[in-house]
């Protein structure tokens, strides 16, 4: 897969230049819909649980608790490797249907070897059902992996391919999935036609990464916002309802903020800082305690002198 050649990752996320070489300047696309909250407690919990109980040195290892530490420490990162996993195949499966369009476009490819990238890895049924989306639905590809930049709102990105398909302009992205219990591809996340909505609203393309060039974006009218997923035993493709795109814009514009704000905060450094309480004597309730103290103490001197007399 082509990397975007203005992206980088920062403390901040992934961010974009506009010419190489130069600081980056706004978030990701990807970078912005990931300050929404997700809570993926329970799906980092199972995962963990799933490989300490699956893993064949368990029962060895409960007889000795230096072991059986090590096991529970690998177990508790089953998620994060779970994930790696799943992005490098995302990788494998996206270069492989860039080098579809660039070949359709009569450019320079890679398809050959990016098939047997995937062989390698026992990922060709992903190929398959890629080469399967292009046969039924006969893409016109207009651009692939084009990046995408919008001043107003500050955000970039980069789409995964721009086609016509049934004379209609798609703005398409490709989601890697997995496969259900019935052997059906897994439909992708809602979240998805935020990020196409984000493509749409661009403003620039980018003609030349080395010079900085930039033209106005021509796709700005695109009529169908497209989704493929792509799983080993075929590709699903859904269309964005046109009805909802305008509260996936504005909420993606709301996240926008959260980011920029939350950048803010960061680059601020610290947050909190200690105090200490104020003196005695600018404490009209620490003076108001103290001499109810004394109060006291007199009257129990006082009480305990005439007990005695007596």
């Amino acid at each position: 897969m082509t990397q975007p050649r203005l992206a980088q990752q920062t403390a901040y996320g992934r961010m974009y230049a506009r010419a190489e070489g130069q600081d980056p300047q706004v978030p990701s696309i990807t970078t912005v819909i990931g300050c929404e909250a997700n809570d993926l407690g329970g799906w980092y919990g199972y995962s963990a649980a799933q490989a300490l109980a699956a893993d064949p040195q368990l029962p060895d290892a409960m007889r000795d608790p230096r072991r059986r530490r090590a096991l529970v420490n690998h177990a508790a990162k089953a998620a994060e490797r779970h994930r790696d996993r799943a992005a490098e195949r995302g990788d494998r499966v996206h270069d492989y249907c860039e080098q579809l369009a660039l070949r359709a476009m009569g450019q320079d490819h890679r398809v050959d070897q990016a098939r047997e990238t995937l062989a390698e890895h026992q990922e060709s049924r992903f190929a398959d059902s890629a080469d399967q989306w292009w046969e039924l639905y006969r893409p016109e590809p207009l651009a692939a992996e084009i990046t995408v930049w919008n001043s107003t709102v500050g955000y970039a990105g980069t789409l995964d391919l721009v086609a016509r398909i049934g004379g209609k302009v798609c703005l398409i992205d490709y989601k890697t999935r997995g496969t259900d219990r019935s052997g059906r591809v897994k439909a992708p996340d809602a979240k998805v036609v935020t990020q196409l909505v984000a493509g749409l609203k661009a403003e620039e393309s980018l003609v030349d990464a080395a010079a900085g060039e930039w033209q106005p974006w021509e796709f700005a009218n695109a009529e169908v916002l497209m989704a493929v997923a792509i799983g080993d035993t075929e590709a699903l493709s859904v269309q964005a309802v046109p009805d909802q795109l305008p509260a996936h814009w504005f909420k993606f514009c709301a996240l926008a903020k959260v980011w920029a704000r939350s950048a803010e905060i960061e680059a601020a450094g610290q947050q909190l800082r200690a105090i200490v309480p104020p003196p005695l004597e600018h404490n009209p309730v620490g003076r108001g305690a103290m001499a109810a103290a004394v109060d006291l103490k007199e009257s129990q001197i006082q009480a305990t002198e005439e007990s005695n007399s007596q």
